[in-house]
């Protein structure tokens, strides 16, 4: 290998190394929070609950699991973010308030838009075969239409 190409690939290494040391000083992504479980929906079955629970609720209620990555910027800075918006849109967690997109729920896992792909890839157990995409789009219609709410 020439001198030349060296140095540029050695500067590009230590460049690279420097960068992603200096992002991990970005605060955002790591005050990984799982407050209070506050109400969950009455469940039409438990199994409605157990596949919400494998393939949404990492973003969608207050029982988050936090993997290694999500520690580590700039993977960490999606997870946050992903689960603040998932909490925000639908959040099993705090069944004592209102979401507009609810109803929406089980379209969007019929659609195949939910679990989304970038999550599954890193949680192959949150995979649903299409048998499992059915059962949960139909509890979560009985789970959110027999919700009652405050």
């Amino acid at each position: 290998m020439k001198p030349k190409l060296k140095r540029v690939l050695r500067g590009v290494v230590i460049g690279t190394v420097v960068l992603v040391g200096a992002i991990q000083l970005v605060p955002y992504g790591r005050g990984h929070t799982n407050p209070p479980v506050v109400r969950e929906p009455t469940w039409d079955r438990p199994d409605t609950r157990a596949l919400a629970v494998r393939a949404c609720f990492d973003c969608h209620s207050n029982e988050s699991a936090w993997p290694w990555y999500s520690h580590v910027a700039p993977a960490s800075w999606l997870v946050q973010n992903h689960v603040d918006e998932g909490r925000e849109v639908l959040n099993f967690s705090d069944w004592s308030r209102t979401y507009e997109e609810a109803d929406d729920a089980a379209k969007v896992v019929l659609a195949g838009e939910m679990p989304p792909r970038s999550y599954t890839l890193m949680h192959p157990s949150a995979r649903l075969s299409a048998a499992e995409q059915r059962a949960l789009a139909d509890g979560l219609t009985a789970t959110i239409g027999n919700a009652s709410r405050d």
